[in-house]
């Protein structure tokens, strides 16, 4: 099994930091619990394990109460935003001038507005991508918006966001690229710097900031950069609900890899914000493993996983293998899996062809967006939908209408329930529900009681027809979120969904009937 350094925080710690004390957080020995208030989320696995022991283990496995709130979410918004906007490159260089980065039309209330009124729960914006470029003003690199004119020098893209975000009844979510194009040219980046411990935040000339909580954590050189401006971003913007990291290294020569100092900046948002998902390259969170938002058929939450790198939750097979979490996948993966854990799919996808705003490209179509939420909130993970602001600083006009289309066809698609007020009987395995009357449906709605697990592997949706019950869908998982278009409308009174097959014992906590109104 892989061996790594693993900090935790414990409560008694974190009152101290949160007193403004200095807080030394040292490596703690190989196999301890990285948060050992969870212990419930990640389950210990070993090569010896028989298939039997690791799907007992699986469904013994449970998720934090920060997970539960994420994949109630369902639809959550990325706004692509930086120099790369002005430049039309999807990929920023480092050397680019800050002053290219003029939104002089910048309205954050407008994207608060289209968000809100597309029906999405949380934004992340991404405060740093891969060029360096920061989108507020660090007091750890000038390669910033304090370089830009626009707004005299003055301007605080995260600011404004922040607060938009919140005024209209959104969670807020940042993303700090990991790779730093710019940090590279200037030496710090990939410098080979070993690892040792570092003051943070890290005392800089005529510093204004209030007394706050200060750690000593272990880090390269980047990897303090990478902390003090996490610091920054999760002390002075207000509660951050998801912190957004990937796993990009940028154009740099192969030989130069900045192994990134996870364990400490998991540490540090888990002290700061411990309410935040960290995602994707994160323990709470997972990338689905393609970028046309769709998830699996049978998309299963508990899944194996490795640590490496210093702590990071990684994948124990390939980030786009067909089965992640079945009965095939934990055997395969039992050799180099450290843990079955808690660790649900995103589904991450762009409104437009590319991740940043160009002007000669347009929205996908309302049928493509229907066809994603029913292939990524249908099959048990949550949507993650990039909408990227153009040049002047708003969302365009064509991606506002196209969001308000999409929440509507979803309205249409899932309108009310059909069981609100049913009879509801349920036995051992089978949840059957009486309407009252003869109705017709041809969408169904399922979810299992995370706060048990995941525990379905098979299941039938039957309805009763002219005497008898006839199967009419049935799937593998179900988990959070599992949505069942049907072939054509079943006209009946009585349904019942019946598990098949599971791992343990079963609590559906959702069964809704609809008839789409498209």
């Amino acid at each position: 099994m892989a061996v790594s350094r693993r900090l935790f925080v414990t409560a008694a710690a974190a009152l101290v930091a949160s007193r403004g004390t200095s807080l030394a957080l040292a490596a703690t020995a190989p196999g301890s619990v990285p948060f050992a208030e969870e212990p419930n989320f990640r389950i210990p696995v070993s090569p010896d394990d028989s298939a039997d022991v690791l799907v007992r283990k699986a469904s013994q496995v449970r998720p934090t109460a920060r997970q539960i709130a994420w994949q109630r979410l369902e639809r959550t918004a990325f706004l692509h935003f930086g120099v790369n906007t002005f430049t039309g490159l999807e990929w920023g260089t480092g050397d680019e001038d800050p002053d290219v980065f003029q939104p002089t039309g910048l309205d954050t209330d407008q994207w608060a507005r289209a968000l809100r009124d597309g029906g999405f729960k949380l934004a992340i914006l991404t405060v740093k991508h891969h060029d360096g470029f920061v989108l507020y003003p660090s007091r750890y690199t000038n390669h910033s918006v304090v370089s830009s004119s626009w707004r005299g020098g003055q301007g605080d893209v995260l600011r404004s966001f922040a607060d938009s975000m919140r005024r209209y009844g959104l969670k807020v979510g940042v993303y700090i690229s990991p790779a730093d194009e710019n940090q590279y040219l200037h030496g710090v980046y990939a410098n080979g710097s070993a690892r040792t411990e570092h003051t943070i935040p890290t005392p800089v000339e005529n510093d204004d900031r209030p007394d706050g909580p200060r750690f000593t954590l272990p880090a390269t050189d980047y990897g303090a950069h990478m902390l003090n401006q996490l610091y920054e971003v999760l002390t002075e913007y207000g509660p951050v609900d998801e912190v957004w990291f990937d796993g990009a290294q940028g154009h740099i020569p192969p030989d130069k890899v900045e192994k990134y100092d996870w364990d400490s900046w998991y540490t540090l948002v888990r002290t700061l914000t411990p309410d935040a998902t960290i995602a994707v390259s994160g323990p709470d969170v997972r990338w689905v493993g393609n970028e046309g938002g769709l998830a699996r058929e049978n998309e299963w939450s508990v899944v194996p996983v490795t640590e490496k790198d210093y702590g990071k939750t990684d994948f124990a097979l390939s980030y786009d293998a067909a089965d992640m979490g079945g009965r095939d996948a934990l055997v395969a993966a039992r050799s180099v899996a450290d843990y079955v854990q808690w660790w649900p799919a995103e589904c991450d996808v762009s409104i437009r062809d590319g991740w940043f705003y160009h002007a000669d490209q347009q929205p996908k179509s309302v049928d493509r967006l229907t066809e994603i939420y029913f292939g990524s909130v249908g099959r048990n993970a949550v949507l993650l939908l990039n909408v990227p602001p153009d040049t002047d600083g708003l969302l365009a006009a064509s991606d506002v209408t196209r969001l308000r289309e999409f929440r509507e066809r979803v309205d249409r698609e899932l309108p009310a329930d059909l069981t609100a007020g049913a009879s509801v009987t349920r036995t051992p395995g089978v949840v059957t529900v009486d309407l009252g009357t003869e109705r017709e449906a041809d969408r169904v709605r399922l979810a299992e009681d995370i706060r048990y697990g995941q525990q379905v592997e098979s299941f039938v949706v039957e309805a009763f027809v002219r005497g008898g019950w006839t199967r009419v869908a049935g799937a593998g998982t179900v988990g959070a979120s599992r949505i069942l278009l049907l072939a054509a409308p079943v006209r009946a009174r009585r349904w019942r969904v019946r598990v098949r097959q599971a791992r343990s014992a079963v609590r559906i906590a959702e069964f809704g009937l609809y008839r789409s109104q498209v």
